[in-house]
C-alpha cells in the first residue's frame, strides 16, 4: 500500500502538518514510516480513521492526555470514556452558567440571598478531622470547619515548620471579614497576605504548606487553592474534582507527556510546583461558585486522595449522611490503605434551612 506524505495525509485528515508532528511527539499518532536520513514522515491510508478521531476529540475540547487514553481503549470502553468526559463538561458548563447568573445579579445591583428558590434559606453542615496516619510520627496536616470557613492544609518542612505553616494559612483565613456581595474581592486582597503569614509563622528553611479552603458568604462560595490538596463536589450523584493539582507530574499530564496511569506511579509525583512558602512568589487560585442545596463538598490532603481511589470516596460521600461520620470513615479508609501519610479532610453539606 502506497504511503502518503505528511502534506497529503494532513489534507485528507483535515489536520495541519504541525499538528501531526505534535501528535507524533506525544505518541497519539505515529507515522507509518520515518526517513532515517531526512526525518520525513509518511502515513498509511489506514491511519486516517484514527487521525479523524483525534480531530473530533479535539473539537470536543478533550485534553491531549485524555485523548491518548481513549485511543488505547477498545471501542466500547473508548465510548464510555468519551461519555464520561462529556458529562464532566456538561457539569462544568452548568456550574459556569449558575456563576454567570450570580455575577449578572451582583453587577446589576440585585442583592443575592442564600436561597435555593424552592425551600428558602440554605445553611451549611460541616465536619473536619485530621490524623497522623500509621507511619509518620508527626502530623503536619491541618483541618478546620466552621460557619464561614472549611479548610485543609498539608504542611512541609523540618522540625515542625510545616505544621506551623499550615496552621498559619488557615488562621489567616479565619480572620477575614467578608462583606456581603464582595467575597471574591475580599479574597483577592487577602491571598496576598496569607503567604506572608506563613513565612512569619515558620522561619525554618524549606517550610511551606498547601492550602485548599472554601469560604461562605450569602449565596456565594469562594474556593482558595494552592498545592496538591484537593476539593471535590458531589452533585447529582456524581463526584467531580474541582481543583487542579499544582504538581510537576500534573503539568506533564496537562502537556500530554504522561498518561494518568503513568502519573500515578511516577517517582516525582509528590513534587509541587506551587505552594505557600513565605517567599511571595506564589499566589493561590481563587474562584467563585454558586451554592446549591444538596451539594456536598470534600476537601482533603493527599494523604487521603493519593491512597483512596475516587470510587471509594464516592461511596462514602454518597452513603454516609452525617458529615462527622463521613470524615471518620474517610480517615479510616486511608489508614486501612496503610496510612503512609498524614490525613486531613473536611466535609461540608449545603442544606435547606
Amino acid at each position: 500500500m502506497e504511503l502518503l506524505t505528511i502534506g497529503a495525509f494532513a489534507r485528507a485528515a483535515r489536520l495541519s502538518p504541525k499538528a501531526l508532528r505534535l501528535y507524533d511527539e506525544l505518541g497519539l499518532l505515529r507515522p507509518a514510516e520515518v526517513d532515517p536520513a531526512t526525518g520525513y514522515r509518511r502515513y498509511a491510508p489506514g491511519q486516517l480513521e484514527q487521525a479523524r478521531l483525534v480531530l473530533w476529540l479535539r473539537r470536543l475540547g478533550m485534553p491531549l492526555a485524555r485523548i491518548r487514553l481513549v485511543l488505547g481503549l477498545e471501542p466500547a470502553r473508548a465510548a464510555e470514556e468519551v461519555a464520561r468526559y462529556w458529562e464532566s463538561v456538561r457539569a462544568e458548563t452548568e456550574a459556569r452558567r449558575e456563576l454567570a447568573a450570580l455575577l449578572v445579579d451582583h453587577l446589576s445591583g440585585k442583592d443575592p440571598t442564600m436561597t435555593d428558590g424552592t425551600t428558602g434559606a440554605l445553611r451549611i453542615r460541616y465536619a473536619a478531622r485530621t490524623d497522623a496516619g500509621l507511619v509518620r510520627e508527626r502530623n503536619d496536616d491541618a483541618a478546620y470547619a466552621g460557619d464561614g470557613l472549611v479548610a485543609v492544609a498539608d504542611g512541609m518542612g523540618p522540625q515542625g515548620g510545616g505544621a506551623l505553616a499550615g496552621a498559619a494559612a488557615i488562621d489567616a483565613l479565619k480572620e477575614l471579614a467578608l462583606p456581603a456581595g464582595e467575597l471574591l474581592n475580599a479574597l483577592e486582597d487577602a491571598v496576598a497576605r496569607i503567604d506572608g503569614r506563613v513565612g512569619a509563622a515558620s522561619e525554618l528553611p524549606d517550610a511551606g504548606t498547601t492550602l485548599t479552603a472554601m469560604l461562605w458568604s450569602d449565596a456565594q462560595l469562594a474556593l482558595v487553592h494552592i498545592g496538591d490538596s484537593r476539593a471535590y463536589l458531589l452533585r447529582g450523584g456524581e463526584l467531580f474534582q474541582i481543583t487542579h493539582d499544582h504538581t510537576l507530574v500534573q503539568s506533564m499530564v496537562d502537556d500530554g507527556r504522561l498518561t494518568l496511569a503513568e502519573a500515578a506511579s511516577h517517582p516525582r509525583r509528590t513534587l509541587l510546583v506551587r505552594a505557600l512558602t513565605g517567599s511571595g512568589d506564589n499566589r493561590p487560585d481563587v474562584s467563585l461558585h454558586p451554592a446549591r442545596a444538596g451539594d456536598r463538598y470534600l476537601l482533603c490532603t493527599d494523604g487521603l486522595s493519593r491512597w483512596v481511589p475516587d470510587d471509594a470516596l464516592h461511596t462514602v460521600l454518597s452513603a454516609v449522611a452525617a458529615p462527622e461520620q463521613a470524615v471518620q470513615q474517610l480517615v479510616a479508609l486511608a489508614n486501612r490503605a496503610g496510612g503512609p501519610d498524614n490525613i486531613a479532610c473536611a466535609v461540608a453539606d449545603v442544606v435547606a434551612d
